[in-house]
């Protein structure tokens, strides 16, 4: 039996695991075909007002490789994480991530079985999705109806589906999440035991953390409307970052969506990561936890 003072000190375990964090990450992720990715960016900042730099990328243009081995060398470092893709497929609404084939029952299984079933360079899954298409994937009208793709994570229907432009069904169109998503995945399932991911590990005491995030939230969270939440121009980035507490940024030598939306994101994470209630939505039960995931700032 947990008593008092060990539910105490578990408590005060947790308040020190949400403090210890240093540095702040943004990753804007991409599922495009290739081994060079334009469509990545990564920022970095340090606790205080600083505003986030873009990290840079090996060779000039980042990989999805080379992402995760820039993860796997901080594991130890006080660093909170943030990547923009779906860390997993819907699966309590129907008791699969993709019914009539998959027995997975955790994130991580579905992680490792899209590994195995992927071998697209740079970690990559689209040739996963378009071997699947029209049965649990839509890459258009010759799939069917879309509106039978249409399944989302507990954490997607929070605030009438708000939360999420798609599901990871999707894989169509410039707002699709499915093919960085599940490339995601792959990722994932090399840095599984290296590298603490939330909300499957609990948030340790020291090392970092990767969370899933939606780069729209740090946007909402600055004041930005819905539908107008790209920056590419020096002002509107930092009128974004001055709304969420942070100082100007360094001038940038292009100003793209990718490295806009890393930058607010590692501003809004450093902001945000003291915020328990983030860390425990209410949505967020142990079947939703260890099969789904959850996107850290969903409430």
């Amino acid at each position: 039996m947990v008593g008092p003072r060990d539910q105490g000190a578990a408590q005060q375990l947790r308040a020190a695991a949400l403090t210890h964090f240093r540095q702040f990450a943004a990753i804007d992720w991409s599922g495009a075909k290739g081994r060079r990715h334009k469509g990545i960016a990564v920022a970095l900042c340090h606790a205080g007002t600083q505003a986030p730099e873009l990290v840079s990328a090996p060779n000039g243009v980042w990989s999805r490789q080379a992402v995760l081995d820039w993860l796997v060398a901080r594991a130890d470092v006080p660093l909170l994480v943030g990547i923009d893709c779906s860390f997993a497929a819907p699966f309590v609404a129907r008791g699969a991530h993709l019914p009539g084939e998959t027995e997975t029952q955790t994130a991580r299984d579905l992680w490792a079985y899209v590994d195995r079933h992927s071998d697209d360079d740079d970690l990559g899954a689209a040739s996963f999705l378009e071997a699947r298409r029209g049965r649990h994937f839509y890459l258009g009208a010759a799939d069917g109806q879309k509106r039978d793709f249409l399944h989302w994570r507990a954490c997607e229907m929070v605030g009438g589906h708000s939360t999420k432009p798609t599901t990871v069904y999707d894989a169509i169109g410039a707002a699709q999440v499915a093919k960085a998503s599940f490339a995601g995945m792959r990722m994932l399932h090399h840095l599984a035991e290296r590298m603490a991911v939330w909300p499957f590990d609990p948030v340790p005491a020291h090392g970092a953390v990767l969370v899933e995030i939606y780069t729209a939230i740090a946007a909402r969270a600055a004041g930005m409307p819905r539908g107008r939440s790209k920056m590419r121009d020096a002002t509107s980035l930092d009128t974004a970052l001055a709304a969420i507490g942070s100082a100007p940024h360094i001038p940038l030598s292009r100003y793209d969506d990718h490295s806009t939306d890393a930058i607010l994101a590692a501003a809004w994470l450093r902001a945000n990561a003291t915020r328990a209630s983030l860390w425990h939505p209410p949505g967020l039960t142990e079947q939703v936890r260890q099969s789904e995931g959850w996107t850290f700032g969903v409430t």
